[in-house]
């Protein structure tokens, strides 16, 4: 079971850290094995279903690729600077205009995995690379106070949320 103190991170991120509470792995091993998976699901998705929308106002598969890109630069950003003990409080992003001003249902959909591969596989040489040190600094993100390695874990788990949206809402 995954053990991540909840004073590393805000209750927003629950859901996050909470989808990978069967896991015992580290860091870097979920990255890869939410990487895997996703890839795998999301290469398999029809160009109909590319464009599908489970309900009114929801995302189109492209639109949920291009924020789970969106997201993970944002959250790996957040842990480089809090691993260099940059003391500064980072803004917040709203998550829905980045959707809505993406234009990722004009996008190429290989292109778009392809982006998400090369997001998650620099987000992965940035883990490898901090210190046990470092992965335990504390920043703060949006007024609230976030560790190094609790941004590893919500990265991971923010995909694990959005693959297990994709295989109940999309692909029925």
């Amino acid at each position: 079971m995954l053990k991540l103190p909840d004073n590393e991170y805000d209750s927003y991120y629950k859901p996050y850290v909470d989808a990978l509470v069967e896991s015992d792995k580290s860091i870097l091993e979920n990255l890869e094995d939410t990487q895997k998976e996703a890839l795998t699901l999301l290469a398999n998705i029809s160009e109909k279903k590319q464009l599908y929308r489970y309900a009114d106002g929801k995302w189109t598969v492209k639109e949920l690729v291009q924020h789970l890109i969106d997201t993970e630069r944002v959250m790996a950003y957040r842990a480089l600077r809090f691993a260099r003990r940059d003391a500064t409080d980072l803004a917040g992003f709203e998550v829905d205009e980045y959707v809505e001003n993406s234009n990722a249902n004009t996008r190429d959909y290989n292109e778009l995995l392809e982006e998400f591969l090369m997001v998650r596989k620099s987000t992965i040489l940035l883990f490898k690379n901090f210190t046990d040190k470092a992965m335990l600094r504390i920043g703060s993100a949006n007024g609230s106070i976030v560790s190094v390695r609790a941004l590893g874990y919500i990265i991971s788990g923010h995909l694990q949320h959005h693959i297990n949206i994709i295989k109940e809402r999309y692909l029925q």
